[in-house]
């Protein structure tokens, strides 16, 4: 379990890119995202073949198997609600607080609390869709109003549990569209 909390603390701290958006403009964001990705990719692969200081050490001790990318998902995901919402920062930004805040509140709760699996999928659990759903959903008030925060997060609780593909990938996407939806029908 402490593993799983570190790594859940290293997703979180991605709401580094929201503190970000006080310096750069978001054309550069999305850059600094792409070089991360880019980045990401390659010791990803060297890491493979060889040692590299530092991020072997941290990457071999965290990652759950050898081929797993969650990180450079994560990015991907940053960057595509940064690209899709950047005509609303508060979305883009309410998007990430979800992927980085609610997807690590799910995981280590429902690691550790989970009992009750959800419908249709037996790894993912009630505890822990509820802990993303109330901690997405602190977090983006501070950035939308209610209803939309509400929707948000309850979207973002659903794709995280049911996605198909990787979550990271789907909760900034689905949940900043329901978000963008609910602002504009206020």
């Amino acid at each position: 379990m402490k593993k799983e909390i570190l790594r859940q603390i290293i997703h979180a701290s991605g709401i580094f890119i929201i503190f970000l958006e006080i310096f750069f403009d978001p054309v550069i964001l999305i850059l600094i995202c792409l070089g991360i990705i880019i980045c990401g990719v390659i010791i990803f692969r060297l890491d493979k073949s060889q040692h590299i200081f530092l991020f072997s050490t941290i990457l071999r001790g965290l990652r759950r198997n050898s081929n797993e990318k969650g990180y450079i998902y994560f990015f991907i995901g940053v960057t595509i609600a940064l690209v899709l919402f950047s005509f609303n920062l508060s979305i883009a930004n309410a998007s990430i607080l979800l992927l980085a805040l609610g997807d690590s509140a799910s995981t280590v709760f429902g690691k550790k609390y989970g009992k009750t699996p959800l419908p249709f999928i037996k790894d993912k659990t009630l505890e822990g869709s509820l802990a993303f759903f109330i901690i997405g959903f602190a977090a983006t008030t501070t950035q939308l109003p209610i209803w939309p925060s509400f929707l948000g997060a309850l979207f973002g609780a659903i794709a995280e549990a049911y996605s198909p593909i990787d979550d990271n990938l789907l909760i900034p996407v689905i949940s900043g569209i329901i978000m963008s939806l609910a602002i504009n029908c206020i």
